[in-house]
């Protein structure tokens, strides 16, 4: 088994990170692959695509049939994997992943895919999403003498499939499904098999595909593209694919289940414009919202400008729609990574200025629309709003192309509290005001789903509308097993006082 390295450094900035930023950030990206001889370099490759949806750590685990080799480090995909590691990760069978930290905190330990030896023999497993009842389910298998090794919901899975079982064959696993709750996608692998699974509702997306004789799942088809494999479908909700040396299996392990809650923020933000869903382009979806939301909410204006890169594919629909040129005036520094946290109010305006510089020229004296995706905290996008008025802009009119955040999500994006959601505590005019802007408008939850082509109960919007389509406990975030953990030790060192109390008297 390989060495888990983490990229130096990275520990303590990514505990500096600037908690102000404009965007939630990613969640996790998942890749598996079934009968090639360089599984493990594909899989990079892989991964490589999937980059944006988590730049926490990386990992790969292999399988040539007989053992697991591992290797995983903080840090984004070239940083962790070099061609002499990927040589060492022999074997036909393959699975990966990207983590941005939904539960747990952003450690080594916590990096996936993790993996275990059991009685079942070794299993791998890598996930999207976030487990509402992990809290729960930790404490009842700890209660049975189980022993954890990570803060993360996904040792949850694990555990639960390592139990004795009278169940034969893929039973077992479903049982384990069937006692989870929330989102979750998941790549799944033994020493003989690639398994993939999506949670009965559909939160997260997970696709199949071919290259030559080899079978891939992915979190998303740009990934297929890099390595030239061919979209075969995405997995149904429910949806248990086991691919072996049999070929596919299919089980659906929510057979009466028929409410869907797809996440539709994978349209408005978090997949890349160059992947599926559904069978529908994620660019002309984005595209399209932009067309709505001109029509939802025309304004005269001399320039229509994108906050790149979340806000092209918008804003290019929006000036098609409204005959309003197009320019790309804001100019994105790609070798920039996240805001940090630094000791003066300076140096944090600084870093949100060092990602977009603006060319003066193309907004000098006009009339400006400025369209992005979402405005969840508001922060940077009040100064992108300032640096179009500092550069001569005469008006700067703000659209976004989603509805208002007003509730925080729990099944795996990092929304923040209620309290921290702008449009949650602010009326639209309010807003307006902070941003400096001259006017403000998003799309409507009607204008975003029409943009998409699907019906309005295959998608969760509960960021939007509040509306939870599985229930959840109000204290759960993304430490609540850490806390729990916290708390236990600190009822042992209590004791330990109270018993040494005990002697003194």
């Amino acid at each position: 088994m390989l060495a888990q390295t983490p990229f130096p450094g990275l520990d303590e900035r990514q505990r500096m990170r600037q908690r102000m930023q404009s965007h939630p950030k990613h969640y996790c990206g998942l890749f598996g692959i079934y009968g090639h001889p360089d599984a493990a370099r594909l899989t990079y490759y892989g991964l490589y695509a999937l980059q944006h949806r988590g730049q926490e750590s990386a990992g790969i685990v292999s399988s040539n049939g007989e053992v697991l080799r591992v290797h995983k480090g903080m840090g984004l995909v070239p940083h962790v994997f070099t061609g002499s590691i990927l040589d060492e990760l022999k074997g036909h069978m393959a699975v990966g992943h990207t983590r941005y930290s939904t539960t747990g905190s952003s450690h080594l330990r916590n990096a996936q895919p993790l993996t275990v030896d059991c009685g079942r023999g070794q299993i791998a497993i890598a996930h999207n999403g976030n487990l509402t009842n992990a809290s729960q389910l930790r404490e009842q298998l700890e209660a049975q003498g189980s022993i954890f090794q990570t803060t993360v919901d996904s040792e949850i899975i694990l555990h639960l499939l390592a139990q004795p079982s009278t169940s034969a064959g893929v039973n077992y696993l479903v049982q384990a499904l069937h006692r989870i709750e929330g989102a979750y996608s998941l790549v799944i692998m033994t020493e003989r098999e690639l398994i993939g699974v999506r949670d009965p509702f559909g939160f997260r997306p997970l696709s199949l595909g071919k290259v030559g004789d080899a079978w891939v799942l992915a979190s998303e088809t740009c990934a297929f593209d890099l390595i030239q494999a061919k979209h075969i479908r995405d997995l149904a909700p429910g949806e248990v694919l086991v691919i072996s040396q049999n070929g596919l299996q299919s089980y659906q392990a929510f057979p009466h289940q028929e409410r869907r809650a797809f996440c539709i923020f994978e349209f408005v933000y978090f997949a890349r414009p160059d992947s599926t869903i559904s069978g529908q382009s994620v660019y002309k979806t984005r595209f399209e919202m932009g067309r709505q939301l001109a029509r939802e909410n025309p304004v005269d204006a001399d320039v229509v400008i994108p906050i790149p890169d979340s806000g092209n594919c918008a804003a290019l629909g929006f000036s098609m729609e409204s005959n309003i040129p197009y320019e790309m005036a804001f100019v994105r520094n790609h070798y920039v990574g996240r805001s940090f946290i630094q000791p003066s109010q300076l140096i944090r305006d600084l870093n949100v200025r060092v990602k977009l510089n603006l060319i003066e020229e193309l907004v000098k004296d006009k009339r400006v629309v400025v369209v992005d995706d979402s405005i969840v905290r508001g922060t940077t996008f009040k100064t992108r709003v300032n640096n179009l008025k500092e550069a001569g802009a005469r008006e700067v009119h703000v659209r976004v192309s989603c509805p208002p955040h007003r509730h925080p999500c729990v099944y795996g994006i990092d929304f923040p509290d209620r309290s921290k959601l702008m449009a949650a505590s602010h009326s639209l005019e309010e807003i307006r005001d902070y941003l400096n802007a001259d006017s403000l408008a998003y799309l409507s939850e009607t204008g975003m789903v029409h943009a998409t082509g699907l019906p309005a109960q295959d998608f969760c919007m509960a960021c939007y509308d509040g509306k939870y389509p599985v229930p959840f406990n109000p204290e759960l975030d993304k430490n609540i097993i850490e806390r729990r953990r916290n708390r236990v030790i600190g009822m042992g060192e209590a004791l330990a006082r109270d018993e040494k109390q005990i002697k003194l008297l």
